[in-house]
C-alpha cells in the first residue's frame, strides 16, 4: 500500500454501539436466540439471574456448534452476513436465516460487561472471553487480542453456551416473563425449536392478558383441547390467531376460527388473540403435505362452531364493556349535539359511532373524538355521505393527527420519563433490599450505585465518568496500599461534572456506622488526591447510620455524609414527583 492509500478503520467502541442498538435487554437475549435457531437447535435452556444477585445469565443451545476454524474465519467476522457464505436456509432443518447483519454477536454487550462463548463440534470445544475494558483500551478493534481456547471433547457433543457475566446495573434486569413474550412473538408457534427459559418452557400462557383452556368430546371427532390468551398490550401480536395441532403436530397457519368473517366483531381485536386447539379427530382431514385442512372437512366444521362461540365469550367479557363505556363517555358529552338531529339521523350517528369505537378500538379517547365530532359536523351539515366513506377508509392516524400532531412530540417525552421513572422504582426496591441484608459490602453497593448517581440527587446526575482520572486514582491506591495496606484500601468511586468539579464517594457498608475516623480517613484520600487535581473536589461518606463521634460541626467544605435509608427514601421522593402529574393512560 502506497503512502497515498487510504483504509477503513474500525473503533473499539463499534461493539459497545452495536450493543447499544437493542430496546431492551430482553430483546438482545433475544438476539443470541436467534443464533441457536440458525444453528439448526432443538432446544435452547435461558437462565436468568436474581436481580443483585450477581450471578450469570446463561443461554445454552443444542446446534450444530462451530469449529475452530468457523470461529476464527466468521463468527468473528463482523458484519459479515452469513447468507451469502450458505445460502438463506440452514443445511439441517431448512429453517430461514434470521442472522443477517452479522453483529449480533455482541448483543450480550447490552446486558452484561463480559460475554464468555463455548462452543462444540466435532470433537473439539473452542470458546473465548470479550470484554468491555479491553475494548477500551484499543483504538482500533483489530488490534484487540482475543485470548482463544480449544480442547478435545467427546465427539457426540454439539451446541453452544454463552455466559454473561458483570451484568450492567444502571439497567434493568433481564425479566423473565418479558423475555417470554418477546419470544413468543417469533418462536411460541415451532414445533422443531423449544424454549425454556428459568425452568418454564415457552407456551400459550406466556402471552400477556387472560388465558382460557377447555376440553370436550365432539361428536365423530373425538377430544378436542382449547387453550388460548387474549393480549391485555396496546399492540397487536405479530402472528395472532389459534394453530391447529393434529397428533401433535401444527397444520398450515393459525386462523380465527369465523370470528374474522362476523361484521360485529371488531378487526382490530383479532390481533390480540394467540392459542392451539388440539383435534387428534382430524388425522384424516389433513392434506397428505400436512399444511391444511382437507377443504370442506365437515369435521373441521364441527371444531368450528365448537371453538367460535367459546373465543367470542371470552372477547365480550374482556373487551365489549370496555367500548360500551368509552361510547358512554362519549355521547355524554356530544349528547346536546345529538338531541339537536333530526330522528333518523340521531339512529344513524348512535350506529356510526359505534362503529368507530369498533373499529378503533385501543386508540385514546382523545384520538376518537376528533373522529366522532367529523361524523357529527357532517351529518349536521347534511353533505355528510363523502366524508363518512372517507372516515370509513381512512386509518386512525389520517383523521386523529389533525387534532394531535402538535402534541405527539410531548406525549412520547412523557412516556419516556415515566419509563424511565418505573425502572428506577425497581431498581431502589431492590438497592433497598439489599442494603437490609446484614452480610452486604461496600464492593457491593459500590458496583449498585456506581453508574446510577441520580439516587444520590439532581447535582450529582450529571457527574460521570472519566476513564483516565479513574486510571489515575487506580494507580495512586496501588502505590499507597500494596503489600500489608491491602487491606486498608479505600472503596472510592471519583467521577467529574460539567464545571470540571469532582465527585469523591467513599463507601461503608450498610451495617456500619459513620464515626470520625471515616470522616479523618475520607478527608485525608481527598487531600492526597489534591496533589494530582487542581480542580474542587467534592465529598461524598455513605453507610449505615452515624455514631456520636462523627463530626457535626467545623467540618470541611463540600463533605457530605448520608446514610442509606436517607438516600433511598430521598430517591424514591424523587421517581414518585416525577409521576405525580402524569396522566393515568401513559402510566
Amino acid at each position: 500500500m502506497s503512502k497515498s492509500d487510504l483504509r477503513f478503520q474500525v473503533d473499539s467502541r463499534l461493539a459497545t454501539l452495536l450493543s447499544q442498538e437493542y430496546a431492551s435487554s430482553e430483546k438482545a437475549l433475544k438476539e443470541l436466540i436467534d443464533n441457536a435457531w440458525d444453528a439448526d437447535a432443538d432446544e435452547v435452556f435461558v437462565t436468568l439471574p436474581k436481580p443483585m444477585s450477581g450471578e450469570p445469565i446463561i443461554i445454552q443451545d443444542d446446534g450444530c456448534g462451530m469449529t475452530e476454524e468457523e470461529l476464527r474465519r466468521h463468527y468473528l467476522f463482523i458484519a459479515t452476513d452469513r447468507r451469502s457464505r450458505r445460502g438463506e436456509r440452514t443445511a439441517g432443518k431448512n429453517r430461514l436465516i434470521k442472522g443477517r447483519k452479522g453483529i449480533g454477536k455482541f448483543a450480550g454487550l447490552m446486558a452484561a460487561s463480559v460475554m464468555t462463548l463455548e462452543t462444540r463440534a466435532r470433537g473439539r470445544q473452542c470458546g473465548f472471553t470479550l470484554r468491555q475494558e479491553d475494548l477500551a483500551e484499543v483504538e482500533d478493534i483489530e488490534q484487540l487480542h482475543i485470548a482463544f481456547r480449544s480442547k478435545p471433547c467427546n465427539p457426540e457433543l454439539h451446541g453452544t453456551t454463552i455466559t454473561l457475566t458483570d451484568l450492567h446495573q444502571e439497567l434493568t434486569y433481564p425479566d423473565a416473563n418479558r423475555l417470554r413474550q418477546v419470544l413468543l412473538q417469533d418462536y411460541g408457534r415451532q414445533d422443531d425449536f423449544r424454549i425454556t427459559v428459568d425452568g418454564k418452557r415457552l407456551d400459550v400462557d406466556d402471552v400477556s392478558g387472560s388465558y382460557s383452556e377447555s376440553a370436550q368430546e365432539l361428536p365423530a371427532v373425538g377430544a378436542v383441547r382449547l387453550r388460548f390468551a387474549i393480549s391485555d398490550a396496546k399492540t397487536g401480536l405479530r402472528q395472532p390467531g389459534i394453530t391447529l395441532r393434529v397428533d401433535g403436530k401444527s397444520v398450515g397457519k393459525p386462523s380465527f376460527f369465523g370470528l374474522d368473517e362476523l361484521d360485529d366483531f371488531p378487526p382490530k381485536l383479532l390481533r390480540k388473540l394467540y392459542g392451539e386447539v388440539d383435534a387428534d379427530g382430524l388425522r384424516d382431514h389433513i392434506t397428505a403435505g400436512w399444511d391444511a385442512p382437507v377443504e370442506n372437512s365437515e369435521l373441521l366444521k364441527v371444531v368450528e362452531a365448537h371453538v367460535q362461540p367459546i373465543l367470542r365469550e371470552a372477547f365480550e367479557q374482556q373487551y365489549r364493556r370496555e367500548i360500551q363505556l368509552a361510547q358512554a363517555r362519549l355521547q355524554k358529552t356530544i349528547l346536546t349535539r345529538l338531541a339537536e338531529l333530526p330522528e333518523h339521523k340521531r339512529h344513524f350517528a348512535d350506529r356510526a359511532i359505534k362503529k368507530i369505537l369498533d373499529k378503533y378500538y385501543g386508540e385514546p379517547e382523545s384520538k376518537v373524538e376528533p373522529i366522532v365530532y367529523v361524523l357529527l359536523e357532517a351529518l349536521e351539515r347534511s353533505d355528510y355521505r363523502i366524508l363518512l366513506e372517507h372516515i370509513a377508509d381512512s386509518k386512525p392516524r389520517d383523521v386523529a393527527a389533525i387534532a394531535d400532531g402538535l402534541n405527539d412530540f410531548g406525549l412520547a417525552e412523557m412516556a419516556y420519563l415515566v419509563e424511565q421513572a418505573n425502572a428506577r422504582a425497581t431498581f431502589l426496591d431492590q438497592l433497598e433490599y439489599i442494603a437490609s441484608i446484614p452480610g452486604t459490602s461496600e464492593a457491593a453497593m459500590h458496583k449498585a450505585l456506581e453508574r446510577n448517581l441520580w439516587v444520590f440527587g439532581s447535582d450529582y446526575s450529571l457527574f460521570s465518568s472519566n476513564t483516565t482520572l479513574k486510571r489515575q486514582v487506580e494507580e495512586y491506591l496501588n502505590k499507597q496500599y500494596a503489600g500489608a495496606k491491602a487491606d486498608q484500601r479505600p472503596d472510592l468511586l471519583l467521577n467529574e461534572n460539567l464545571q470540571g468539579e469532582y465527585l469523591l464517594i467513599e463507601f461503608k457498608r450498610p451495617s456500619h456506622a459513620l464515626n470520625h475516623d471515616n470522616y479523618v480517613q475520607t478527608i485525608a484520600y481527598r487531600h492526597d488526591l489534591g496533589k494530582h487535581i487542581s480542580s474542587p473536589i467534592k465529598v461524598l461518606l455513605i453507610g449505615g447510620r452515624r455514631s456520636p463521634d462523627f463530626p457535626t460541626d467545623n467540618r470541611e467544605p463540600n463533605v457530605i455524609a448520608v446514610e442509606f435509608d436517607q438516600l433511598i427514601a430521598s430517591a424514591r421522593r424523587q421517581v414518585q414527583w416525577l409521576l405525580r402529574d402524569v396522566p393515568g393512560e401513559i402510566v
